[in-house]
């Protein structure tokens, strides 16, 4: 049988390897044994599947595993996916279970002959039967959602972020500023020192590794288009879509425009909308949307583009050191990315949706906010600025979330800074360490 305990994942990894705790192991844990399904969804190698491996070692309890990498799995899973799921006993691990949705139906029988237990008195209380990682999440997710609803809780996972680098205690980013002042910051960085972090990226295996930070990406991009894309795209059209991600990639921190990207690479916005979408849905990009309400009558529509790791769009957009990189034009663009991403990741890690509390804002008159964070029915605006001493220009829209209908939180401007610096009452410079 090629079901195995996870027990002892950890411990063969090798004696290089270590384990960095994510900060969305608490939210995982409330989770077991409250849905009889578990999904974790993020772009490959964030340390989906090492998670669940703590996890089982934590709570000592035994997890078996299977990966539908393994093509022999799969095909079993594909050809007879009632006999695969007899095969192997819960509660299981499925890693990249979206290259198997046939199991889905199945699952779901087995779900519901497992509630009926419960209503008749034949179990005493739900039980966490199956785990599900897929780094593509866009040929499954729907399926998901219709064939298990309300038996499955989903946890989206990305790179490291800061604060788990280093080991210290994250919650939610919520700029309301007296909340920020009992924040426990991060190590201060020099610029170049954060533009060293930044070229690095927030992929776990170069924190728990000595690869070469240029090869580690250049092969992580290799298996991408080989796991990920090449079934999905003509293969007369891979360099164009190699092409495609290195263009999105010098756009990072950019509103993004169809057409632009089209003409660069010689392709139709039809295509670039499609290639766009697997981007999306594999964790590899993420999509800031505009802020639109009732009172927001001249608001731009566009979408902002940011690459979820910052080492990635450095290795597409062609930066092979930290020093060229922070010396280039590209360096505003990249700490934008680098400060958004943190930000989406201590939402994420907290197991709340990004996307219903993270906007931006930019209007026909010119009038931009880099970053809008909507929570508790309360609206915080926040630009993002290299420099260490961003003059009052960096708060000149902020007046207008004054016309928005949720009420206007403080306004502050992550930076460079050392120390948290008052403009006025309502504005403040924040340093980037309190993230």
């Amino acid at each position: 049988m090629l079901t195995i305990s996870i027990k002892y994942a950890i411990i063969i990894a090798g004696d290089n390897m270590k384990y960095i705790s994510r900060t969305i192991e608490e939210k995982l844990i409330s989770m077991i044994d409250k849905y009889q399904v578990i999904m974790i969804t993020g772009p490959r190698q964030v340390g989906k599947s090492t998670l669940l491996n703590y996890i089982s070692r934590k709570l000592d309890r035994k997890i078996n595993r299977v990966t539908l990498d393994d093509l022999i799995l799969r095909n079993q899973a594909q050809d007879d996916p009632e006999l695969f799921l007899r095969t192997h006993e819960t509660p299981l691990i499925i890693d990249e279970f979206q290259r198997a949705p046939e199991l889905l139906s199945y699952i779901k029988m087995i779900v519901d002959n497992d509630n009926e237990k419960i209503i008749f008195g034949e179990k005493e209380k739900i039980e966490t039967l199956y785990f599900l990682t897929g780094s593509q999440i866009f040929e499954t997710m729907e399926e998901i959602s219709e064939s298990l609803a309300g038996r499955v809780g989903i946890l989206d996972l990305y790179g490291l972020s800061e604060r788990e680098i280093e080991g210290k205690e994250s919650n939610l980013f919520i700029p309301e500023i007296n909340d920020i002042k009992k924040r426990k910051r991060t190590e201060y960085k020099s610029t170049i020192e954060l533009y060293k972090k930044i070229y690095k990226g927030s992929y776990p295996e170069l924190y728990t590794s000595d690869k070469e930070i240029e090869q580690y990406y250049s092969d992580y991009f290799r298996t991408y288009i080989e796991k990920d894309i090449r079934k999905l795209i003509n293969i007369k059209d891979e360099n164009k879509f190699i092409k495609f991600v290195s263009s999105l990639a010098a756009r990072t921190g950019q509103e993004f425009i169809a057409t632009s990207v089209a003409s660069e690479v010689g392709i139709d916005d039809k295509t670039v909308n499609s290639w766009l979408s697997i981007l999306k849905n594999t964790g590899i990009i993420y999509m800031l949307q505009p802020y639109m309400n009732n009172s927001v009558g001249r608001a731009v529509k566009r979408e902002k583009i940011y690459f979820t790791d910052t080492g990635l769009a450095c290795y597409l957009a062609g930066y092979v050191d930290y020093v060229t990189l922070e010396k280039s034009a590209y360096s505003g663009a990249i700490f934008e990315t680098y400060v958004v991403d943190e930000i989406i990741k201590s939402f994420v890690n907290c197991g709340k949706d990004a996307r219903k509390h993270l906007y931006y804002y930019r209007d026909n008159n010119q009038k931009e906010i880099d970053l809008l964070i909507n929570y508790n029915n309360v609206i915080y605006p926040i630009e993002i600025k290299k420099s260490a001493n961003p003059g009052k220009d960096a708060i000149k829209n902020f007046d207008v979330v004054n016309n928005f209908e949720p009420q206007k939180g403080n306004g502050i401007v992550l930076c460079m800074t050392k120390n948290i610096i008052a403009y006025d009452d309502d504005n403040y410079l924040v340093p980037i360490e309190y993230i």
